[in-house]
């Protein structure tokens, strides 16, 4: 007889009597009429699990939707996975690549195969036929070792390496319809559960949509990204030349001792085209444009750093760089703007002040000089230091901030005048074949170990601010993006690896009974798959730095 037990749901706020082993999809179903939607996974004790998880002793649980962040993410790891069901159907052999985000969707790839409209038509009429038989998601765990002949014998030799590579005693993994996967994270219980996609011929391969994330009942409508996708292409072929593409190919490095090299020739890399942009603003600017330099992304991305990098190319130009960062422009935290949560909305345009902004911009123009303020973050209050500046005839202003495309910002100046770049952890390093590295996820960690050295923020308080954060990127950074004369992917092949040690310490700060001890526990479980690489190897004017601490950059 099964042992008799209660487990606290949060979705009701009641304490509900179990059978010992009972999964929860088995408890969901006890009392489904009491919960307005269908979960697809739950939060067990503050972890994400899926619904096949038995539970045996106490627990609070609470059923997650496809309006979750978790559910969301479970969502299209189960639609990959379907996908991937689908191309070993109709195209056997082929490897199926699944690279980024992009336009609202997840880019994907095909080796071997010319992808055309009647190939995008094919895996989605096979996709939706799966969906309809709604198949089970059979999670499984074993030994590594048994799990790494798994994937040997379907032709995933990625997954093999990287699960070589790490060395974890057992492995879970996921069996749909006769094929196995392994995936970052729960899938939803079956198929039957993904009906609102949609499959496209994007560029040279597909594009995967998921549920749009402001309407779940139909897919995401791709937006078109040509100067994005060029970025994150531009780096896949770097990362194809070099033979680093994946996190199984990173930790084979860095057991080969040849850390050194990655780092130094991906740190080459920045520098090239942090080099080529500055041509490219000298040149327009000889010709009488280009005075204005905006530098603009989003949170974390490396804006900072990247903007006294070009300044230094600029002056190998024979150009005056002058610097300015938006942060400082910030009004006092009394006056700052609150988001639809009642928190405050660092990311909107009016946590700016633009009348002070733009009176110091037309008196720089005029040749005269300003004192400019500076933004204590810890007070939440602007003060004045006695730094000072002003513009020569060789001068040109770098403006930094995540507001700089967003042409409300810089409304008196003259088109001409204004040279406008991206900044993004365009992140094109893959944990494997069928799980990418989340460009918001670097940049998060990014955020977690800066704000907790440099602004008095724990990882909890930044954890809990991330998802407004997120809201006012979209709001106020994204749609801009495509404005840009230049995109600079500040992503770094070796980033991940430098930062486990710093972030898992970090991130153990989290309590464990809140719920985002969930998103610390799901992130510290991510930087497992990458071997840590000490930060000393690290140069001083890394880009990197800006975070870890240690740069020759005064910030």
């Amino acid at each position: 007889m099964s042992k008799q037990l209660k487990v606290y749901c949060v979705n009701i706020g009641e304490y509900l009597p179990i059978d010992g082993g009972m999964t929860l999809r088995e408890i969901y179903e006890n009392i489904k009429k009491r919960i307005s939607f269908t979960p697809v996974c739950a939060r067990v004790n503050n972890k994400a699990e899926d619904l096949s998880f038995p539970v045996f002793t106490p627990k609070q649980i609470e059923f997650l939707s496809v309006d979750s962040p978790s559910g969301y993410r479970c969502y299209i790891r189960s639609l990959c996975m379907v996908l991937y069901r689908a191309v070993v159907s109709l195209y056997p052999g082929t490897r199926l690549v699944i690279s980024h985000s992009v336009s609202r969707g997840y880019y994907c790839r095909l080796s071997g195969t010319d992808v055309d409209s009647s190939i995008a038509e094919a895996l989605k009429t096979e996709m939706s036929r799966i969906i309809s038989l709604d198949l089970p998601f059979e999670r499984k765990e074993r030994l590594t070792s048994d799990v790494i002949e798994i994937m040997r014998g379907q032709g995933l030799t990625d997954k093999v390496k990287l699960l070589s590579s790490i060395q974890d005693l057992y492995t879970v993994y996921y069996r749909l319809d006769g094929v196995c996967d392994t995936y970052n994270g729960n899938l939803v219980p079956s198929t039957g559960l993904l009906g609102v996609f949609d499959l496209i011929l994007y560029e040279n391969g597909l594009l995967l949509l998921g549920p749009d994330t402001s309407d779940k009942t139909r897919p995401a409508i791709p937006a078109p990204q040509p100067k994005l996708y060029r970025a994150f292409t531009d780096y896949l072929k770097f990362n194809s030349i070099i033979g680093i593409r994946d996190a199984g190919d990173v930790n084979e490095v860095v057991s080969a001792k040849g850390t050194a090299m990655m780092i130094n020739v991906a740190e080459a890399l920045h520098t090239k085209y942090i080099g080529n942009i500055a041509d490219r603003i000298t040149e327009r600017y000889h010709e009488g444009g280009a005075r204005v330099v905006l530098i603009a992304g989003p949170s974390s991305s490396g804006k900072t750093t990247f903007t006294k990098r070009l300044a230094v190319q600029l002056l190998t130009n024979f150009l005056n760089p002058v610097m300015i960062s938006l942060d400082n422009y910030f009004v006092n935290r009394t006056r700052t703007p609150l988001d639809d949560t009642g928190e405050y909305d660092y990311e909107s345009l009016f946590a700016l002040d633009l009348e002070l902004f733009n009176d110091h911009l037309n008196r720089l123009i005029r040749g005269e000089r300003i004192e400019i303020p500076y933004y204590n973050f810890e007070r939440g209050e602007r003060e004045y230091r006695g730094e000072s500046i002003s513009l020569d005839s060789r001068s040109i202003l770098l403006i930094e901030g995540i507001h700089g495309l967003n042409p409300e910002l810089t409304r008196d100046v003259v088109p001409d005048m204004k040279y406008r770049i991206y900044v993004s952890a365009l992140t094109t390093l893959a944990i494997d074949d069928h799980n990418w590295v989340s460009t918001t996820d670097n940049r998060l960690l990014r955020r977690i170990i800066r704000d907790y050295k440099y602004r008095g923020t724990n990882a909890l308080e930044t954890i809990r601010r991330w998802q407004s954060v997120r809201r006012g990127e979209e709001k106020w950074i994204f749609p801009y993006q495509e404005n840009a004369d230049s995109m600079f992917n500040s992503s770094l092949l070796f980033e991940l690896g430098v930062m486990r040690d710093e972030a898992e310490m970090v991130l153990r700060s989290v309590p464990r009974d809140i719920t985002e001890y969930a998103e610390a526990h799901r992130l510290r479980k991510f930087l497992d798959y990458f071997s840590p690489i000490p930060s000393t190897l690290i140069p001083p004017n890394s880009l990197l730095r800006e975070f870890l601490g240690g740069s020759s950059f005064h910030y």
